[in-house]
């Protein structure tokens, strides 16, 4: 893609990012959710396509050596998910997200893909939470000792999505499945 070719998608993009806050006004909630449903639109599509055979795949060519299966990759993001959003909310998480690993019950495609959908269903409420007010309020951080801005904690729900969606990726297509966002 070259720079004529990028410079209509990006303000494709931007005049889609305002339009969605034209109908109401932007608040802090709907910036934050906006930024989860993102996550959300290719994540859980491209773990719809890869085919429950697949589930366990993992690369073992080059430097591959001892990475999460494509099952791992979705149950640890999820996971992830539930638990910057629990520390968003200031409660613990309302399941067992066995860590940071996903919970050891998760074990078919669609045990994984139902707590996938799950973890954002909680993120949409964390954010939704967040205002003017709260978004920088501390709270305890769910990777050990320390604190962050609820904001931030929430933040790293869409970023962290989008680290291991890239992972997801690759797995997919090593398997010959194009992903829905490509498509």
């Amino acid at each position: 893609m070259n720079l004529t070719q990028t410079i209509p998608l990006t303000a494709g993009a931007l005049w889609l990012g305002l339009a969605a806050f034209a109908a109401e006004p932007p608040t802090i909630a709907r910036l934050y959710d906006s930024q989860i449903t993102g996550a959300e639109r290719d994540v859980v599509p491209l773990a719809e396509a890869m085919p429950a055979s697949q589930y366990d795949f993992a690369p073992t060519g080059g430097e591959f050596k001892g990475v999460r299966t494509f099952a791992q990759q979705v149950k640890h993001l999820a996971a992830v998910i539930y638990l910057v959003s629990a520390a968003a909310r200031k409660e613990a998480p309302p399941v067992d997200t066995g860590g940071e690993n996903g919970p050891d019950a998760a074990k078919t495609k669609e045990q994984i893909v139902a707590f996938l959908k799950a973890s954002f269903a909680y993120a949409h409420k964390a954010a939704l939470a967040l205002d003017e007010r709260n978004q920088l309020e501390m709270v305890k951080s769910p990777f050990g000792q320390g604190e962050m801005a609820r904001g931030a904690a929430l933040a790293v729900a869409a970023w962290h999505s989008f680290d291991h969606y890239g992972q997801m990726v690759v797995y997919a297509r090593m398997n010959g499945i194009v992903p829905p966002a490509s498509r």
